[in-house]
């Protein structure tokens, strides 16, 4: 789902970022049923932002029923009980707001963003899609075909597409984390209106569920519209997140990939651990140290003075369980995969042998604070942070607290998490090639 609105867009924008670190206020409660609520007042411009994040992701499907998760994202947008089919983005687009939904391997997330005198209408939204949503064949065939375009410009028609894909089924023999947020068709299609009932019924109810509301409100007025909407919703059974344990791979998986491009690429897949772990945060710095920017060591490298990569990138999967670091590059001219890893290698072998200096780690790390600052310079950044923050590491204050994690980094933090998991024995190392001609 990606509507727009230009106006509130633009008040969005204007927005000024705040010229240093601030701590985000909030008040946070549960209902009786077991929703969470937090709640942050923010007068700076005449938003709100709505939001509910559902500790559902792609792990929590079953291996004949994945995509569940992911389709339910564009379901829940059909109607409900007490919206026509397809009215649901009108209304919000009709009160001036934008809306939009995501899902990850641990949660599926929605949002509003509305004037503030719109408050009501947003929590009504919201209402309506955990205790009224249309779950039904006609929302299913719509959406089953919408998903089927979405995997089609993503993965199977984009070059390079089907990389995270092809990584995460050899990284993970065990977990669900083993296949992608966009689920396969053929589950889908063989799944009953039921199967789909089932999901909604289990997942999708308040005790599995944080509402943030964040903006222009008053807490005491906002919290009792919360409680109007909200409170009535029966509670569900108790959710229990997976507790399956991936065994390390204990050696290296390397293949070749062959695929409708016309230049060579290596990925790199290697198992780290779970976000809200220290050595995530030393392994999420690794990654700013190869490709954090025009100056990060593998685009100085492969790109400016050996010439051999096109593209260069490294980012961590912020799984909730521990999940993967993917590195990767894009052949440049007559580069062959093979010279791309080995100048891939040098730069990660340097990680393991040679400190990073204070001066490298200084400009990340003010890098990564100005990130920081900026996304949480905006109402929506503000609820989809505090959500994460709550949902997925347990401690609502780290909104304010997290960045420390990063700052406090040493050298031999970053040198010694190099030398525990960027290594062969705990990676997948596949060769993109062009598919032969015949």
């Amino acid at each position: 789902m990606r509507p727009t609105h230009l106006a509130l867009y633009t008040i969005m924008l204007a927005a000024p970022a705040v010229a240093q670190k601030r701590a985000i206020t909030y008040t946070e409660f549960d209902l009786p049923n077991g929703l969470h609520v937090i709640l942050h007042e923010d007068h700076a411009t005449p938003i709100v932002a709505v939001s509910v994040m559902y500790h559902v992701g792609s792990k929590n499907e079953t291996p004949d029923r994945r995509g569940f998760a992911h389709f339910f994202e564009h379901l829940l947008f059909e109607g409900s009980k007490n919206i026509k089919r397809g009215e649901f983005s009108k209304l919000v687009e009709n009160a001036g707001g934008v809306l939009n939904a995501n899902t990850n391997g641990d949660r599926t997330y929605y949002y509003e963003v509305l004037p503030s005198n719109e408050l009501e209408l947003g929590l009504w939204l919201e209402s309506e899609r955990m205790m009224h949503a249309r779950v039904d064949q006609v929302g299913v065939d719509t959406q089953r075909e919408v998903v089927k375009e979405e995997r089609r410009q993503r993965y199977e028609n984009q070059p390079y597409g089907t990389i995270t894909l092809e990584v995460l089924k050899r990284a993970f023999t065990k977990h669900p984390y083993q296949w992608p947020t966009i689920g396969f068709m053929e589950d889908l299609n063989a799944a009953s209106e039921v199967d789909y009932q089932q999901f909604y019924k289990r997942y999708y109810i308040p005790n599995n569920a944080t509402l943030v509301v964040a903006g222009d409100i008053t807490p005491e007025r906002t919290r009792t519209l919360v409680e109007s909407y909200f409170a009535k919703i029966p509670k569900g059974d108790p959710v229990e997140q997976p507790t399956i344990v991936e065994p390390p791979l204990g050696r290296e998986v390397r293949d070749v990939v062959h695929d409708r491009i016309q230049l060579p690429a290596v990925v790199m897949g290697y198992r780290i651990p779970a976000n809200g772990t220290p050595d995530f945060y030393a392994v999420e710095m690794l990654n700013r140290v190869l490709s954090g920017g025009n100056s990060a060591r593998m685009n100085t490298a492969l790109k400016d003075r050996l010439q051999v990569a096109l593209y260069c990138g490294a980012f961590n999967f912020p799984f909730e369980q521990p999940g993967i670091a993917m590195l990767f590059a894009i052949a440049n001219g007559k580069t062959t995969a093979d010279e791309l890893e080995a100048a891939m290698q040098h730069e990660i072998d340097a990680l393991a042998t040679t400190p990073i200096s204070e001066e490298e780690l200084t400009r990340l790390k003010a890098q990564l604070e100005t990130e920081f600052v900026a996304d949480n310079s905006r109402v929506a950044g503000i609820a989809h942070n505090l959500a994460n923050a709550h949902v997925l590491l347990g401690n609502t204050e780290l909104i304010n607290t997290e960045i420390d994690r990063y700052l406090s980094l040493t050298p031999a933090d970053l040198q010694r998490a190099a030398k525990t998991y960027f290594v062969s024995s705990n990676r997948v190392v596949l060769h993109y090639l062009p598919t032969p001609s015949n």
